[in-house]
């Protein structure tokens, strides 16, 4: 029986090259869109069953996992992609902006991460993959898009909770953290950047489906930096 992964966020550019690297490994992807377009692009990609999904309601995240309970006898990982970015220092930064990308990085991850967790405690598996952030970990880093470090922060909160929550039914999350990413839009706002020095969607796509596959299964915990060489 082939394993499944649920991909929230599929449809981007980190997320189609995870995609494809799990369809390389012989899983069944079940994924979010925000739009049809977005679930007619994930076709395209291989056997993706991709469901419209508002992942900022929490109600309708957890009816999408009831639903997926009621087809699938248990869910193997989820990786968890959905976020945004924002420029902004402390004198920059109101509560609009804050809320924003607290909705964006955080809810967006623990209204998925809630009903999964249970989930997968029954079951007795799972693998949930966050994105954390370089500038939630470096305050330098971070002094400049100050609501989207700390919107982050809370992922690698999260994640440590729900390891302590995991432990004794071979649940774990685990956060990638990558640097600047090496995509068309990345270049474009970055024309004079050396884009040697990022890492690519693919490298990451590698390192998340190690974190699920049964060569991980020691691994508790991790935060996997991928800084390439910035």
């Amino acid at each position: 029986m082939k394993k499944t992964v649920l991909i929230t966020g599929a449809a981007g550019n980190l997320g189609r090259a995870v995609t494809r690297k799990f369809l390389e490994e012989g899983y069944h992807v079940e994924a979010s869109a925000r739009n049809r377009e977005e679930a007619q692009l994930l076709g395209t990609l291989g056997e993706v069953n991709a469901t419209e999904l508002n992942l900022m309601d929490e109600a309708e995240t957890k009816a999408f996992v009831e639903s997926l309970k009621r087809r699938l006898p248990s869910l193997h990982s989820a990786v968890l992609l959905v976020g945004g970015f924002a420029m902004g220092s402390i004198e920059d930064t109101d509560a609009e902006a804050l809320m924003k990308m607290y909705r964006l990085n955080f809810e967006t991850a623990y209204f998925m991460c809630r009903p999964l967790l249970s989930w997968m405690k029954k079951t007795g598996f799972g693998r949930l993959v966050l994105v954390g952030a370089r500038p939630a970990l470096d305050p330098a880093a971070g002094k400049n898009v100050l609501a989207y470090a700390l919107s982050k922060s809370l992922i690698f909160r999260l994640a440590e909770i729900i390891n302590e929550e995991g432990k004794g039914h071979d649940v774990t999350a685990s956060v990638v953290v990558p640097s600047i990413i090496d995509t068309a839009p990345n270049r474009a706002a970055m024309p004079d950047a050396d884009f040697s020095k990022w890492v690519t969607p693919e490298s990451i796509a590698e390192n998340i489906a190690f974190i699920c596959s049964d060569r991980a299964r020691d691994q508790r915990e991790a935060i996997i930096k991928m800084y390439g060489n910035s």
